[in-house]
């Protein structure tokens, strides 16, 4: 079995562009009114971090909502009330006045430097909506502080995620310390992998992830962006090696574990992860530029297979019903068969009733905000994971 039916539902709604557009400008005008009534909004009540509290990192709270809102805006969607550059500069205040860590992270040394969930994913928003020169100086020294984080070698806390921001500060100011930073942090992490390609997490136990944000293909991703030539050539071949011996298959369908020494079933819950985070949407959707096509294809109709998610996950794009959706949409972006875009369509048609229905969740990854940029990409026909699509893995 490589996914649990009682976790899904049908996908039943036909797409409505004239809907979508619509429900795009609620869930804005929701976020506006909800930022008037708590600066910085709450979190979700399901926040890893700290439940009922404004919480100002990028994976829980007002920069990724921030990044959104101006997101949605330059794409014509929906016209915020709020200055997104305005509540980044306030989020990334209250970062400093009083951070916000998970628990059991507080004595990291990647607590500040971490992407998703420290002061560096605050700072590239920040900065990427208002160009402050002191902002990328700060920027600069945190991505050089977390080049030695070989702790946890991953997106969300590791050097691979603020590889990511310096390739992003690079694409836009072209400054020869960002390639520095990007060329320094890219040989950092491959020097720390695995003498199979992997990565090791050492945080609480040893771990080997294969997903986008705790492993193996967001590592991946992450290089992509600093190598060139042949050394990228290989990283892909490579890539795609260590997947098919990974991919777990069933007929034309394919799922993976969460980690190299996991089968698929959780060994305490029985849960089978079919989520970006964790299984084959988020492989499939991270490495579609260059992965084998048959197991794009078979992870891909896994996940039409198997349908939305149901509101014990609900509608982000963390975990949730947008998440799977990217894979669809990559599906099409590597194949140009329409066929990929009317399923990711009527996922996104799916994950906006689910976020209208729960209640709401003012982060980018756990919230509403999340499907509508997921529904914003699929009116463009185009896949364009946040943050990651700073990264350009093809």
């Amino acid at each position: 079995m490589l996914h649990r039916p009682d976790d899904f539902e049908p996908v039943t709604e036909d797409w409505d562009e004239a809907g979508v557009r619509s429900a795009i400008a609620r869930i804005v005008a929701d976020a506006d009114a909800a930022y008037r009534r708590q600066p910085l909004w709450p979190p979700p009540d399901d926040s890893p971090v700290a439940p009922g509290k404004p919480e100002p990192s990028l994976f829980a709270g007002a920069p990724g909502i921030a990044w959104a809102l101006d997101a949605l805006q330059r794409r014509g969607l929906a016209e915020t009330t709020l200055d997104p550059a305005a509540v980044a500069l306030e989020a990334l205040a209250a970062w400093r006045a009083e951070p916000v860590f998970f628990a059991g992270y507080e004595d990291l040394p990647q607590r500040e430097s971490s992407l998703l969930s420290g002061e560096a994913g605050v700072l590239l928003v920040a900065w990427t909506l208002t160009e402050r020169p002191e902002l990328a100086d700060d920027l600069h020294t945190l991505v050089r502080a977390n080049i030695d984080a070989d702790e946890i070698d991953e997106l969300m806390w590791g050097t691979a995620g603020t590889l990511i921001a310096a390739h992003a500060l690079l694409d836009r100011t072209g400054e020869e310390r960002w390639r520095r930073a990007c060329d320094d942090s890219a040989e950092a992490l491959l020097s720390r992998r695995d003498a199979d390609g992997l990565w090791t997490q050492r945080r609480f136990k040893d771990t080997r992830s294969l997903g986008p944000v705790h492993g193996f293909v967001g590592n991946v991703h992450a290089l992509l962006t600093a190598l060139d030539g042949e050394r990228a050539e290989q990283l892909r071949r490579e890539t795609n090696d260590t997947l098919a011996r990974f991919a777990v298959r069933e007929g034309a369908l394919c799922n993976w574990p969460p980690g190299a020494e996991d089968g698929l079933e959780h060994h305490r819950t029985g849960e089978i992860r079919l989520q970006w985070c964790h299984g084959a949407p988020g492989i499939v959707s991270t490495t579609a530029p260059y992965l084998d096509e048959e197991l794009l294809l078979a992870g891909a109709e896994l996940t039409w297979t198997a349908g939305a998610h149901k509101e014990r996950k609900g509608a982000g794009i963390c975990h949730g019903t947008a998440g799977n959706g990217h894979a669809l949409l990559a599906a099409f972006a590597r194949t140009g068969d329409e066929l990929w875009l009317d399923r990711a369509r009527r996922f996104a048609v799916h994950a906006l009733a689910q976020a209208e229905r729960e209640p709401p969740a003012y982060s980018l990854w756990l919230g509403g905000i999340g499907a509508a940029l997921f529904a914003s990409d699929c009116l463009d026909a185009t896949s364009r994971y946040p943050f990651l699509e700073l990264a350009s893995a093809a």
